[in-house]
């Protein structure tokens, strides 16, 4: 049963209970007609509450088998009203005091409460940012979950939405997954909504559907919780250049609206709530966004799920596409080094052409050494709409650079929803500072970041 649901069932029982006072009032004054009609709707309460807990708990379980008898008992008293045979209030009282009293220690110890856990991840490549968490709900006894993928939107320039996209069938086979137009929010009104997108609105390259937006998830749920889909370099919360570079993180719609945001260490929580409180002051919010004990409870440093996944995955649990596999064997059969090459969307930001060059230069070098290394490309998942939305200048001379590296087959391109399959085989990363560099970094293995002004 539901917490809700629980609560109702209670305030049933309380509101009966008062029914018994008020009908052993109206037996001593003589009124009986009243005494019956309010003891046929404590009868109606009762088959209320059992058909209630039947359809949550079955039909055998004892609290409905003790409103069973409370409603036989309620019928018999309503006939023996009805005769008026010898009445006594205070009798008549006892008995459906003592029946309910024992339907209320029976809702209260054999009734379970569960709860509904929903999980709301966009883009199926984000999903190890919440597959830990899932996990651990998925195996309590006491909870429901779901996993909802949410459609979302390419953005143009000025804003507006392209194409749509739904990854539902990009998750893992072992995780069920529920379609977004399948799930009534209002009407189940989730315990808890996870969500991994914190941007809504305020997003210029992709946005979802503004459904799920977060001031529109909070309507339906007690307890909104955040996880970032990334993580980052480990800050200092005493390096201000440091935290300048990353503080826009802190305070995002998805932040504001949540009652809970899950950040990757105590460090990162310093600086979220600091950076936070600056930022709701400066947007003149008012409340519990400035009350720092408050704010010390909505943000909890217990790392990131990614770091779960990436080291409980196990190489040789992992499947490697037959043509991926002509990439990384020798002709004898053993592997080649496999490096990692990571290109991520802040490095194209900042670098724009210089940063296609910078790729074109690192294939070419791979390329003449590939008799010894696989090079296993694996570009942001969101590379081509940043570069449609906010760098449309670069995207043919990136798209026929792609296109070529494709087609000529030498190394592997990596477009999949399985980040963690990449960091867990290959041997070396190489490429943008990013948070598969962060990632990467956990596994004890080596990380090169690219230097721009280096043509390798």
């Amino acid at each position: 049963m539901r917490k809700a649901q629980k609560r109702q069932a209670e305030e049933l029982v309380r509101q009966t209970e008062e029914a018994h006072d008020q009908i052993k009032k109206f037996i001593e004054q003589d009124s009986i007609p009243a005494a019956m009609e309010l003891l046929e709707e404590c009868q109606n309460g009762g088959i209320t509450l059992g058909t209630l807990i039947e359809s949550t708990e079955g039909e055998v379980h004892p609290t409905v088998l003790l409103l069973e008898e409370y409603c036989e008992l309620a019928y018999q008293i309503h006939e023996d009203l009805t005769r008026n045979s010898d009445i006594n209030a205070k009798k008549i009282h006892k008995l459906l005091k003592q029946k309910l009293i024992r339907i209320s220690n029976s809702l209260k110890n054999d009734v379970k409460v569960r709860k509904e856990v929903v999980f709301l991840p966009y883009k199926a490549s984000m999903w190890d940012s919440l597959e830990s968490v899932w996990k651990a709900a998925d195996k309590d006894e006491n909870c429901n979950t779901y996993v909802i993928p949410i459609p979302y939107y390419d953005k143009d320039p000025d804003g507006s939405f392209r194409e749509m996209h739904y990854e539902a069938d990009l998750y893992p086979k072992y995780v069920p997954v529920t379609r977004y137009d399948q799930y009534d929010l209002e009407k189940h009104r989730p315990d808890m909504i996870y969500i991994h997108n914190a941007y809504d609105q305020w997003n210029l390259v992709t946005s979802v559907h503004p459904d799920f937006f977060s001031g529109n998830l909070k309507k339906y749920t007690e307890e909104l919780i955040y996880i970032p889909y990334f993580v980052l370099d480990e800050v200092d919360p005493a390096n201000e250049q440091a935290v300048e570079n990353m503080k826009h993180f802190c305070f995002m719609p998805g932040i504001i609206n949540a009652d809970k945001v899950i950040v990757q260490s105590e460090d990162m929580k310093k600086i979220y709530i600091r950076e936070y409180l600056k930022a709701a002051k400066e947007h003149g919010l008012q409340g519990k966004h400035l009350d720092k004990e408050y704010l010390e409870q909505k943000f909890l440093g217990l790392g990131s799920p990614k770091y779960d996944r990436v080291l409980s995955t196990k190489k040789e649990d992992l499947d490697v596409p037959h043509d991926w596999l002509k990439v990384i064997e020798k002709t004898n059969g053993n592997w080649k080094k496999i490096i990692l090459y990571n290109t991520g969307v802040a490095a194209l930001l900042t670098y724009n052409e210089q940063w296609v060059d910078k790729i074109e230069n690192v294939l070419k070098t791979f390329e003449e050494n590939r008799e010894k290394i696989a090079l296993w490309w694996r570009p942001h998942p969101l590379t081509e709409s940043t570069i449609k939305s906010m760098r449309p200048e670069v995207l043919q001379k990136y798209m026929l650079l792609k296109e070529q590296y494709i087609e000529e087959g030498w190394g592997i391109y990596d477009e999949t929803a399985d980040v963690d399959r990449a960091v867990v085989i290959s041997d070396a990363y190489y490429g943008d500072g990013s948070s598969v560099a962060q990632l990467y970094k956990k596994t004890g293995k080596p990380v090169m970041i690219q230097n721009m002004e280096i043509n390798i």
